[in-house]
């Protein structure tokens, strides 16, 4: 079904045109400031990194790993030495996703996985609206993100306002939130979702109609696989708004036999070349059961880092872009933030409590 309408800061009187909406980070200290260990490439830094590298060889070259292998050597250490669980993103680069982090997946799995873990310590590698989720979820445990300024494109085209004004536009219409936003946002609407449950959580609200934010792509493609009614924000991912059916048809026109998967998050033009579409989650699986020959993966370029890491006999073509955002998280300021406890997510209690339960009850609808 169309999109019923699609509404932006500019349909809004008193909403400042092109307002963007920037992380909060405390700059507190959630421990004591550990020495700075020493970062060589010693024969028993080789030694206990090798089956790391193992993991990444086919994407990290030989000559690069004596720079970054006494790093991960070290974050290795420190997370045991403070009680610390790194997540990462699946957009975090191979050095990051495959040597250093504990939990890796797509928003989905990892707001599912920081209900789990034991450890006193989040170390959050990626964007910021995710490290407020982990805090949402662990409200009694530090979360760390390595770099503030790790911001969303998506998260910051949308306020808690204005989710206020479209509950007056739309009154009793509910309203769902990707979890690409902040917890600002999250604590004034009914439930959130990722975009590998987005059209089950649509649907689970059994209304006619249903507001969907902040991504106006995802809530196109959502629209097209339920008979729900649609009203939509005009909010985009950087990363995915530039990629263009032209370029994909290019590829196939070069090489028939090329398979093409794309997320949600791309223009209608681009899902209409794909021969699947999906989270980042479904890709991997499709790739993993699928084992196409060539292959064009149509999202954030280290995430096909990553599965070609996993899975070398694909071959990656490469119309990728980068986020600029997750490309803040490093070895270093992750290594930064285990020894200082630095940039530790702080969220207002009573704006906690409401923004917890829209993604609780995400969390617990029923497959």
């Amino acid at each position: 079904m169309p999109i019923t309408g699609i509404y932006g800061p500019d349909d809004f009187a008193g909403r400042p045109q092109g307002q963007i909406v920037t992380p909060r980070v405390q700059p507190t200290r959630a421990g004591p400031v550990l020495p700075m260990p020493a970062l060589e490439w010693t024969s028993a830094v080789e030694r206990a990194t090798a089956p790391l590298y193992e993991r990444v060889k086919h994407v990290i070259p030989p000559v690069e790993w004596p720079l970054m292998a006494p790093t991960i050597h070290a974050i290795n250490e420190l997370k045991r030495e403070r009680g610390a669980v790194v997540l990462a993103h699946n957009y975090q680069a191979p050095e990051i996703f495959h040597c250093v982090a504990d939990i890796g997946g797509d928003s989905l799995q990892l707001a599912v996985e920081a209900t789990k873990v034991k450890a006193n310590v989040i170390v959050q590698c990626g964007v910021h609206f995710m490290a407020e989720t982990s805090k949402l979820l662990n409200p009694d445990k530090t979360v760390l993100i390595p770099d503030s300024r790790a911001g969303c494109s998506l998260a910051a085209s949308i306020t808690g306002a204005d989710v206020r004004l479209l509950r007056e536009k739309f009154p009793g219409v509910p309203v769902v939130a990707y979890v690409n936003t902040s917890a600002e946002v999250k604590a004034e609407v009914d439930i959130c979702c990722t975009s590998s449950n987005a059209v089950q959580v649509v649907e689970s609200l059994n209304a006619p109609t249903v507001i969907f934010l902040p991504d106006r792509y995802l809530a196109t493609y959502v629209a097209s696989k339920t008979n729900v009614k649609i009203i939509a924000w005009k909010g985009a991912c950087e990363v995915h708004e530039r990629f263009k059916g032209e370029e994909l048809r290019a590829y196939r026109e070069a090489d028939p036999s090329v398979q093409i998967i794309a997320h949600p998050e791309c223009p209608p033009d681009v899902l209409a070349e794909a021969d699947f579409t999906g989270s980042t989650a479904h890709m991997i699986n499709w790739v993993r059961e699928k084992r196409p020959r060539r292959l064009v993966m149509i999202t954030e370029c280290s995430m096909a880092d990553n599965v070609r890491a996993e899975l070398p006999d694909v071959e990656m073509l490469r119309p990728c872009n980068l986020c600029p955002h997750m490309k803040r998280i490093t070895l270093s300021n992750i290594l930064e933030s285990l020894l200082t406890s630095g940039e530790e997510v702080t969220i207002d209690p009573a704006l906690a409590a409401r923004a917890r339960r829209s993604v609780e009850r995400m969390i617990n609808l029923k497959n």
